[in-house]
């Protein structure tokens, strides 16, 4: 997790520097509204998105203590992602931008 030190001091600029690429977006979209999701749950629903770059976000968040990962002992492994405690405040964060995106694209 990152310091007090490491965050800029805005706290938008802080929300915008943990969650603000469109990958780790579309990742907590897919974890607050589907719940658990496995690697390949990811990749399906988010097409245009590289193995690597789906697996850097993923530990960044991890890092940043926006979500958990379950290893399961069994061959072949099983690994899910759930969002942490921390992670599922950003549900209302989400719910208002969904909202917000269909009422902008309701006045097209």
């Amino acid at each position: 997790m990152l310091t007090k030190d490491e965050l800029p001091e805005c706290p938008v600029a802080t929300t915008v520097q943990l969650i603000g690429n469109k990958w780790k977006l579309l990742m907590i979209r897919n974890l607050v509204y589907n719940g658990k999701q496995r690697f390949s749950d990811f990749i399906k629903t988010i097409p245009s998105i590289s193995k690597k770059v789906l697996t850097d976000n993923l530990r960044a968040l991890e890092k940043d203590g926006i979500i958990e990962r379950k290893v399961f002992a069994e061959v072949p492994p099983r690994v899910e992602y759930s969002l942490s405690e921390l992670g599922l405040t950003l549900r209302p964060i989400l719910d208002e931008m969904r909202d917000w995106g269909i009422a902008y694209k309701s006045e097209l």
